[in-house]
Order: structure tokens, then sequence, then C-alpha cells
């Protein structure tokens, strides 16, 4: 259950932060956006900036993680570096909450994440700094300072495009020109000009998967609209008739371990208000009768939402 509570929380933050950007942010915003108890946050994290800090951590993990997933070890450097420009530029387009998070906010945290932010920074400068050894005479006269320099303007034009609305165009259109910046120092104009007006991957961007987990954008997390605390309890039910369709309120009260018949009519009927829940049975209509409970579309989501967090499965096994 802390799993599903640590992922909303995360979720919580990113909604946080974006309505009230990251020095104004306070346990509070991210408790009521995530809609989790103050007494569960602090059994999470430490602070603030730790749940900030875990949020920008995930996220770098899910992107290094896309990385390997490209298969780009092996590649000749020049072919290498393209590959990963693409796959961050295209994640950046799918995920641009995630994005703006990790390049414009985290650039204002505490030293938990500039430190994450600078060996962040430091792979891609390693990466870059290859190109020493691959450009002949002309390579080789460029310094280390010449990756960091160029890392450096890559994300300036970055962190500028993520403060333009999503609408002036996506980041992966930047590829080409990025590109030719980076190897002009190392390949020369020739190359430059050559990645300038060179395609895009003919891989589309949906290729790639979007972030899963406590990672899914905010608008695409059904938990979000829910004005109430999704508890342990409310998930096993919700798994019940999950897998249960046409389940009767005692079916759903034995599988989910409550004995108070009151109680579980109560649970039930407030997931029917909510609309996570309706009820195909006799019971809809008259009292005494069998209830059949089975989930409408948006619970279908809810329950697939929490069925996916890794802490919900065991404690259900």
């Amino acid at each position: 259950m802390l799993e599903i509570q640590r992922s909303r929380l995360l979720a919580g933050a990113l909604a946080a932060v974006q309505r009230h950007g990251y020095a104004g942010v306070m346990v509070g915003n991210i408790t009521q956006q995530a809609k989790v108890s103050r007494r569960t946050f602090y059994e999470l994290f430490e602070n603030r900036e730790a749940c900030l800090a875990a949020l920008v951590r995930d996220i770098l993990g899910a992107i290094e993680a896309q990385l390997t997933q490209a298969g780009l070890a092996g590649l000749a450097w020049r072919e290498q570096v393209r590959g990963g420009l693409w796959v961050i530029l295209s994640f950046f387009d799918r995920e641009p909450l995630l994005a703006r998070m990790l390049v414009v906010e985290s650039a204002r945290g505490g030293p938990r994440i500039q430190e994450m932010r600078e060996q962040a920074l430091g792979c891609l400068i390693g990466a870059l700094d290859e190109g020493r050894a691959h450009g002949g005479t002309r390579a080789a006269e460029c310094s280390a300072l010449t990756a960091e320099g160029l890392v450096g303007a890559a994300l300036g034009i970055v962190y500028a495009r993520l403060l333009r609305p999503p609408r002036e165009g996506s980041l992966v259109g930047l590829l080409g020109e990025l590109m030719g910046m980076i190897v002009l120092p190392y390949l020369g104009p020739a190359a430059a000009r050559a990645e300038r007006i060179r395609g895009l991957p003919r891989a589309p961007v949906s290729a790639l998967p979007r972030a899963s987990g406590a990672l899914a954008a905010v608008e695409d997390d059904p938990l979000q609209a829910l004005p109430m605390r999704v508890t342990y309890r409310t998930a096993r039910v919700l798994d019940c008739v999950a897998h249960q369709p046409g389940a009767s309120n005692r079916d759903v009260a034995d599988e989910a371990g409550i004995k108070d018949p009151g109680q579980i009519s109560k649970l039930l009927a407030r997931l029917e208000r909510l609309g996570l829940l309706e009820n195909l049975g006799e019971g809809a209509n008259t009292k005494g009768e069998r209830n059949a409970w089975q989930l409408t579309p948006i619970g279908q989501q809810v329950a697939q939402r929490l069925r996916v967090s890794p802490g919900y499965q065991s404690e259900a096994a």
C-alpha cells in the first residue's frame, strides 16, 4: 500500500510544482494534490525536498532506461550521440510535465537535487567528449571544455523551449540543429551541414513507451480526479469486482476481508456514487435482493492504475 501512496505523492508533487512553482511548493500542497495524509507523507519522505528529489531521481531513471532500451551501444560515436539525443527529446515531447520538472524546476532545487543534475550533466559531457577520439586532428585539438560548453548550450536551448507554450513546436524538431552544433567542433562544417539537413529517425516517437507508474502524466492518472483517499481496503474491493464481475456484497466482503455487512454496504454505495461501480443486480431496485457489482469504465481505469503498483500486488497476493 505504501508504494501506491508513494506513487500518488510523486504525482501530487509534480502537479503542485506545476501549479505553485518549485519555491512555492509546501508539503500541504503535495498531500492535497495527492489526496494523501501528512502522516503518510512523513512515513515515506523526510521532508518536501526529499519528495521532490525522489521525483527527479525517478525521471532520470526513466530516461536512462529508455536510452538502454534504444540499443545504442556499439554504434559509431556520431550515431550514439544522435540516437541518444533523439531518445531524450522524444521523452520530453511525450512527457512535457516531467521535462519541465527535470530541466526547469529542478534548477531551483536543493543540494540533493543539484548533485543529481550535476551527475546527469556529467554523463552527457562524457558522452560528447568521446568525440575527441573520433574526429582526427581537428577533434584532437578540442579540449574537455568543448563538451561542457556544448552540453550547456544545448541545455539552455531546451530550457528556453520548455518555457514556451507546447503548441510552438516539438523538441524533436531541434534534433538536426543541435546535432550540427555538437559535431561541428569535432567533425567539421561538412558533417555539421549534413546533420542539419538529415531527416529524423524512421521510428516514430511512439516507438518508445511513455513513463509509467509514478511518472505517468498527472492528467492521465484517474486517481487524481477522485475526491477520496484510496485505501488498501478500497483497492481490494475494486480488484475483487474487476476479477469477479457480478460479485455480491458478501463476495466482495469476503475477498476484501471486511466482516461488518454494514461497512461493506456503505463502501460499495460510496464507490457507486463516485462512478466507479454500478449495481446490475435486483438489489439496485428492490431492497433485500442480491446485488451484482461491476466496474464502470472509470472504475476499470482506477483498478488498473492500482494493480500496476508492485506494492499493491505484493499485499494483495
